[in-house]
């Protein structure tokens, strides 16, 4: 599996405007409906907000990686987004929040949906990674860079 078979280039902000976990997670979701316009945005929240609930989904260095399932969708979805300053998302280790994959999947869909958390985790390993997605000033040099950290992997 490739990021880029899920992620669409509309579906990346190159500066998040959020300052809460919920505003970070409603302005990836309205992302995501550039790419699927019959999204139910507040239902999407709401779910999102439960797994968060169950425990954070920002793993530290810098990294939240939001998941979720919903009925009525047909393939994976995944949104990026980033915050130059940082956001508090209840990270495991205490610190900011700049780099955002919110992934969503069919409701059932465990298999592939637990492929492409590992895929999009393993890929954040990567120190350089993270820092050229910081670097990067565009979507389209933010969309160059995923690209090419994915044919890596």
């Amino acid at each position: 599996m490739k990021i880029l078979d899920i992620l669409n280039k509309d579906c990346i902000i190159p500066e998040l405007h959020s300052g809460t976990k919920k505003e970070v997670l409603e302005e990836l979701t309205k992302a995501l409906s550039n790419c699927k316009a019959n999204l139910d945005r507040e239902a999407l929240v709401e779910v999102l907000l439960e797994r968060e609930r169950l425990g954070s989904t920002g793993i530290g260095d810098g990294i939240a990686i939001p998941h979720g399932k919903i009925q009525d969708l047909d393939e994976l979805i995944l949104s990026f987004g980033r915050s130059t300053r940082g956001i508090d998302f209840d990270s495991m280790d205490g610190r900011p929040t700049h780099l955002f994959f919110l992934l969503i999947a069919p409701e059932n869909s465990a298999g592939i949906h637990l492929r492409a958390l590992a895929k999009i985790s393993r890929l954040l390993k990567s120190a350089h990674f993270r820092q050229r997605l910081l670097q990067a000033k565009t979507v389209e040099e933010l969309f160059h860079v995923i690209q090419e950290e994915d044919k890596e992997f």
